[in-house]
Parts: C-alpha cells; structure tokens; sequence
C-alpha cells in the first residue's frame, strides 16, 4: 500500500496531531475535514482472522473483541480499537464497530445511486459531524469540493429525477430531492483525483446540516471486488 498522504494544496483538510486537538478543533474559514494521522499498532489481521464475518456488515462489541485468542500482536491491535471507542464514548458519542464483507447496494439506482459506494455527504437536523476510522481492508475515501458536482444539479440527472417526481421544478420537488437522498450525492469532475483516508487515520468530517459554516466532506465507501480483505472500521 502507498504511503498515505493528504491532498497536496487544498486548504479544506487540517491535520492535528491529538485526540484532544481533534475534538475541540472547530469547522471554519472552509475547513471542513481534520485528520489525526496516526500508525496502527498491532496485528489487525490477526484479529480480523478470529472474527465470524457474516455476508454484509456485521457489528462487534468489546466483550468480544476481549474474549479472543490472541498473540500479543493481536492484543496491541484491540487495545488500540478499544481505546478509541472509549475516547469516544468519553465524548458521549456512539461509535460503532463493524465488520464489513460487502454493502448493500441499490438494486434499482436510477438517474442517482445513493448508496455508500456513491460520492456523499452526511447530513443532521442539528449541529453534528462523523468520526470514522479504518483499521483493516481497504480505507474509505474522499473527494475534494472543488473536484465535485452534486448530481442533482447535472442537468440530464435533473431532467430524469423531475420525470419520476411527475411535477414541476418547485418547492415539492425540491423535498423529494431531500427525501430520496438525492441531493447528498456527488460525481467526480474530470480530472479529479480523490483521495484516501488512510489506514489507523482518525477522522472527522463535516456533515451538511442546516447552520453549517463549511460544505460538508465528500466521501464513499471503496470500491472492493469479491475475495478482497474484511473491512473493520468505526464510524461514529
């Protein structure tokens, strides 16, 4: 795997160097994604190799992560997942801990797939944003704003949606954008490059919500083909 590194020359994304920095950094003067850069500590695939994946997304609690026959490698590996969980919990978030074999996908997308392998934002009622890590498998990625369009506002896209809405382009259209998810969705501009989060990175990125000072973080889910590694990460 390339060394990770963040996008050159794009001021949206700041690295802290703590988990305190990273949970009091603020969302400001555009920055809408921050990164603690951080090396895995452990044997995650040891620990991923000892875990029952079923078909989907399956979640994991501590106790057994603990109760799991490990090396001394592999302990490091879950220390390092339970500390993390526990930073958060500490935040009174609700991280969650999943082990992934396969999302499910939009069995009929249409004019706009919504599902995680699709450029998205996040969005709240309510001030909020998203942590999330990737420890083992291939890492979630990001797309710069700059680099990006919301589906929606691609014309042919629009014309399409407007013909299964059945209406005009109004105030109702506008809630059934928003109802279906549609208008969280991005395509890459040509010649964009997204880029990775990285493994062992502890992320949080900005969700669309309705006071929101930044655009919120691009992001998907990567693109993996049958036969490659367990994802296991948490979001929060």
């Amino acid at each position: 795997m390339p060394p990770f590194t963040l996008p050159p020359d794009y001021p949206h994304i700041k690295e802290v160097h703590s988990f305190e920095e990273l949970a009091t950094a603020t969302f400001e003067d555009g920055i809408n994604a921050l990164c603690w850069r951080r090396p895995l500590l452990g044997n995650f695939a040891e620990v991923v190799g000892l875990l029952e994946a079923r078909e989907g997304i399956t979640p994991l609690d501590e106790a057994q992560l603990e109760d799991l026959p490990l090396s001394a490698a592999g302990r490091t590996a879950v220390e390092f997942l339970l500390n993390d969980l526990r930073l958060l919990q500490a935040l009174e978030r609700e991280p969650v801990l999943n082990l992934i074999d396969g999302y499910p996908r939009d069995e009929d997308p249409g004019p706009v797939a919504t599902d995680v392998f699709s450029f998205h934002a996040d969005r709240a009622p309510v001030e909020a944003d998203t942590w999330l890590c990737t420890y083992h498998g291939a890492p979630s990625e990001g797309l710069r704003n700059d680099e990006a369009t919301r589906r929606i506002d691609i014309p042919a896209t629009r014309a399409k949606l407007l013909g299964i809405y059945g209406g005009a382009d109004d105030k109702g259209f506008l809630e059934f954008l928003a109802d279906g998810y549609f208008d969280l969705h991005y395509a890459a501009l040509p010649g964009a490059n997204p880029y990775s989060f990285g493994m062992g990175n502890l992320w949080r990125i900005a969700v669309d919500w309705p006071e929101s000072p930044v655009p919120p973080c691009i992001h998907r889910a990567p693109q993996t083909q049958p036969g490659d590694p367990v994802r296991l990460l948490f979001i929060s």
